[in-house]
């Protein structure tokens, strides 16, 4: 059985994040869009909505956590280590802060995000050779 994965974040505003994530390299499913929330596609079977905060909160009973909390770490793989600074330095020219500084262990290269909503991302190489 073939499967994907959805992952949900709360947003602030559509376009701002569709504009940031376009600036990325990132594309969209128009099936998916409407007026307050968007499929990003991130690989053949991994996708991001990007919900805007109240049909965001549509879905829970909870309350959305704000700036000052985290969730969870979105890691995404990257082809290369230039790959790692070519996206974290975009991310930065479009607004995005800077968490942590670049951290190279030889076999792994990752430096991580925080998007225009708050969200963390930790963008990584790992070398495949060190894979088994």
């Amino acid at each position: 059985m073939q499967k994907s994965l959805f992952l949900n974040l709360p947003i602030d505003n559509l376009k701002r994040s569709v504009d940031f994530f376009t600036g990325l390299g990132f594309t969209f499913n128009a099936q998916f869009t409407d007026e307050t929330s968007t499929c990003m596609i991130v690989a053949d079977n991994i996708f991001v909505m990007l919900l805007e905060h109240e049909k965001f909160a549509g879905f829970i009973k909870k309350p959305i956590a704000n700036r000052e909390q985290t969730e969870v770490i979105l890691s995404l793989s990257c082809d290369s280590a230039d790959e790692v600074r070519t996206v974290a330095e975009t991310a930065f020219s479009l607004g995005a802060k800077q968490v942590n500084d670049p951290e190279d262990l030889g076999f792994m290269f990752s430096w991580g995000f925080e998007d225009l909503d708050g969200h963390l991302w930790d963008l990584f190489w790992m070398n495949p050779e060190h894979v088994q």
